[in-house]
């Protein structure tokens, strides 16, 4: 019996529960990939192993805190973390037994009390202590666009006597006798609506208990004097004392080509006579209704430009120089190869040249459409069938439709109409039949006319009838703007983003200044001269300046948008930049290479948000991201993916200095870079940690449970764990070596990308609204860099063992 508290009160027994735990839940979430969400469940997550492995990670917890005093030795911090731990899971069991979840269906006009659960025993339905009343379901959506922006049920509620109303949307809950109601869907013919229905005031007051200890708990980490994290500190203090510490670093070059595609004479042609870009420039300050916002033309221009043709310009034409062209010189245009195509068997197919294709190259002498029965095919496939070529196709036809419409005037939404209540604008090649009078005859005629104008503009060079008939468009747009949709201020600060490149600018310098300060530390390695740290401060000094700048981007971004710019794969990539750099600057001033490999890292990941397959523009929200809890749970959690890329960095630096390290003062060097990694992970756990939790409390907000097992919060989870055990290894004996845990630090990682890329393209869930296309593409370079790690785990393995003899050899004699 003793034997078997010994076993369960182990620090090895902690980790291998942790594993263990972490391995079931990725099963599970490929399980409900290839299954069902329920056969996930009542395979694992409500499973007896599953609950046995969480009681005994609860057993564990608390022996190791009796075992080792933690209160009597004033680890507080740990004493309160823990026991949060065990209070959430507590939260999430009383859950399990008690709570009751289901659903209410209704339509307009109809009363009913019943609700439906669906439960693995089967379906149930209960009746409520008073009856819902759906008074109306609106469906509103953003204007000019079908994407919805809110779900909203209006609500008459019978109860006690009395008859109440209420209103229930996304991210608006209703509570009522302790049952919560969110809106969840809705009928196909937008005349009913679908609720969720959730009873759980016991086990969600005791998991929010939890998580503020949690809360609490990591802020004494930084505070008091018995935390790990401050006893890294002094260590870290201690060895700055005992040895005077230089960078060693490995040289990274990152080679850039060009490839110059050439410029046919009909391209040459088209620039010498371009719209110059001077009137260009008014044209974009043009507002336009595209995506469900008004932005201006130059932003629309920007979008379709790169959406079609995968580049920011197309030979020496700016975007808006692009558009003016295209529609003043369609036939012209239409023999220029724009349209991007990289899938040489489609190119073969359709018997057309390799690289990029013109328009008019898609249709046959006769004008039938080459693709039409390739892309109905495409189209009639199961998504889950379709190869890369059905995926190439499909993206190629819709480039050609974008190309269709701009020709037909059909895509650039500019006459607000003043009679109507909606806020739907008309594009000039719209039935403009809604328009009366004297605006009829205005919109009817005024695109053409400016095309026109501009024509014989390009003619005669004089550009003031143009202009005249630009300010006649932008003064009929202001007079029918009676929703106020224009902003005059954010369409400028929208053309001055456009202009600035912000985050372009920012990965240039980054990446200079990142290979100049790595130059500099290996310059101070052989020599430490007045000069070398003078100008290590100076480059420190232009990559707080780029922090900056690269944060104002973000907040303009912000601005224009109306929302927290980390939304979508790209702006988040964005934010991993930045939280980097933060990171980066934090650790920077205790260890030189660590702010030199942070800069570089931050220009890297800007490097790869920046790739073709990234989607930049500006766009609406979907409506569960309409809430608060958006800044603070991405923000935190995105921030912690900043410090983990930081202790990636820290981990792979050591174990390359580990394959060549021999001196005594490059081993401190290691030492010193393994303390910051350790106290760089504990940041990012902390910050992981607090936002996953965020994260279960907006879901709460949103869909009316903390957490529901979906993949993306599932590996979230996983991806504490697995820090979890990074930053306990050093708890067992066997593994409380540098090697191990900078290869550890390295690893985990691993998690982090199946989290924040993975998980989108491997698996579904409710967090697919931020993927991309193109990014499964990127898979083959990590498997060639985990080869890599491999290579590099064993040749500094052994480093390490020889490093450690000599070690020993020289405390022998």
């Amino acid at each position: 019996m003793e034997n078997l508290r010994q076993l369960l009160a182990s620090y090895k027994t902690t980790l291998v529960l942790l594993l263990i735990y972490a391995f079931l839940m990725a099963l599970a979430t490929f399980v409900e990939e290839v299954m069902t969400t329920e056969a996930a469940k009542m395979i694992i997550y409500y499973s007896p192993v599953f609950f046995f492995i969480q009681f005994l990670l609860v057993v564990n917890f608390v022996l190791i805190f009796i075992d080792h005093r933690y209160a009597k030795r004033g680890r507080w911090a740990l004493t309160v973390i823990h026991a949060a731990l065990v209070v959430i899971l507590a939260g999430a069991l009383t859950t399990h037994l008690f709570g009751k979840e289901g659903t209410i269906h209704l339509r307009e006009g109809e009363t009913s009390n019943l609700m439906v659960m669906h439960t693995s025993k089967g379906v149930f339905k209960e009746e409520l202590p008073f009856k819902l009343e759906l008074v109306r379901f609106s469906l509103i959506r953003y204007p000019g666009s079908s994407s919805p922006s809110s779900y909203e049920s209006d609500l008459r509620i019978h109860i006690d006597g009395e008859v109440r109303e209420a209103r229930v949307f996304m991210n608006n809950v209703l509570d009522l006798d302790g049952y919560r109601f969110f809106q969840a869907s809705y009928d196909e013919d937008e005349q009913g609506t679908v609720l969720s229905v959730n009873k759980d005031v016991a086990g969600r007051n005791i998991t929010y208990a939890g998580y503020f200890l949690l809360i609490t708990g990591f802020l004494l980490m930084f505070v008091t004097p018995n935390s790990r994290l401050r006893k890294l500190n002094r260590q870290l203090n201690e060895l700055r004392r005992t040895a005077m510490l230089t960078a060693i670093f490995t040289m990274l070059t990152i080679g850039t080509s060009a490839q110059d595609k050439g410029t046919s004479a009909v391209m040459q042609a088209l620039q010498r006579n371009a719209v110059p870009t001077e009137h260009a420039a008014q044209f974009g300050k043009l507002p336009v209704q595209f995506g469900g916002r008004i932005m201006p033309m130059n932003t629309f221009s920007s979008d379709l430009l790169r959406k079609v043709h995968k580049q920011n310009r197309i030979g020496d034409l700016d975007s808006d120089q692009f558009l003016l062209g295209l529609l003043t010189m369609p036939q012209i245009w239409m023999q220029v190869p724009l349209i991007a195509n990289s899938n040489e068997e489609l190119a073969r197919m359709l018997g057309l040249p390799e690289g990029d294709l013109a328009y008019a190259q898609l249709f046959d002498p006769e004008g039938n459409y080459k693709l039409l029965a390739h892309v109905n095919e495409a189209y009639h496939k199961p998504e889950s069938q379709r190869n890369e070529l059905d995926k190439d196709i499909i993206k190629l036809d819709e480039k050609v439709n974008i190309l269709f419409l701009l020709l037909n005037h059909k895509l650039m939404a500019i006459f607000p109409n003043e009679n109507e209540t909606g806020h739907d604008w008309y594009a000039p090649g719209d039935d403009l039949l809604p328009f009366t009078d004297n605006d009829s005859l205005f919109v009817s005629t005024i695109f053409s006319s400016y095309l026109s104008e501009v024509r014989r503009s390009l003619e005669n060079g004089d550009w003031q009838q143009p202009q005249a008939l630009l300010d006649s468009i932008a003064g009929f747009q202001r007079k029918g703007d009676r929703s106020e949709l224009i902003n005059p201020k954010k369409i400028e600060a929208e053309i001055r983003y456009n202009s600035q490149h912000f985050f372009d600018k920012a990965r240039n310098g980054y990446l200079l200044l990142g290979f100049l300060l790595l130059v500099v530390a290996f310059l101070r390695l052989f020599r430490e001269v007045t000069w070398t740290r003078v100008l290590f401060k100076l480059l420190g000094l232009g990559v707080v300046l780029l922090f900056l700048y690269h944060g104002y981007g973000m907040a303009m971004r912000g601005y224009i948008s109306g929302y927290a710019p980390w939304s979508n794969s790209y702006e988040t990539m964005v934010y991993v930049a930045w939280a980097t750099l933060l990171a980066g600057l934090v650790f920077g001033r205790r260890n030189d290479l660590t702010l030199a490999t942070a800069t570089l890292f931050g220009g890297i990941i800007l490097f790869v948000s920046s790739l073709s397959w990234m989607e930049p523009q500006i766009t609406t929200l979907v409506p569960v991201l309409k809430s608060p809890w958006l800044m603070f749970h991405v923000a935190v959690t995105v921030a912690a993916y900043g410090f983990f890329g930081i202790s990636l960095l820290l981990g792979l630096t050591n174990m390359l200095m580990m394959c060549m390290v021999r001196k005594r003062k490059q081993q401190l060097l290691i030492r010193e870079l393994t303390i910051i990694n350790n106290m760089s992970l504990l940041v990012g756990l902390a910050l992981m940690t607090v936002g996953t939790f965020l994260g279960a409390i907006w879901a709460n907000e949103s869909w009316g449970r903390y957490w529901s097992w979906d993949p993306k919060e599932t590996w979230a989870l996983i991806t504490v764990v697995c820090y979890t055990v990074v930053t306990h290894t050093h708890l067992v004996k066997r593994l409380k070596n540098d090697w191990f845990f900078n290869l550890a630090s390295v690893l985990a990682f691993a998690s982090v990308l199946m989290t924040f890329w993975g998980v989108n393209y491997l698996l579904s869930g409710l967090h697919s609204y931020g993927e991309n296309e193109g990014v499964a593409e990127t898979f083959g370079y990590l498997y060639a860099a985990l080869a890599g790690i491999i290579a590099l785990a064993t040749i500094s393995f052994r480093g390490y063992r020889k490093m450690n003899s000599k070690v020993e050899e020289n405390k022998t004699i």
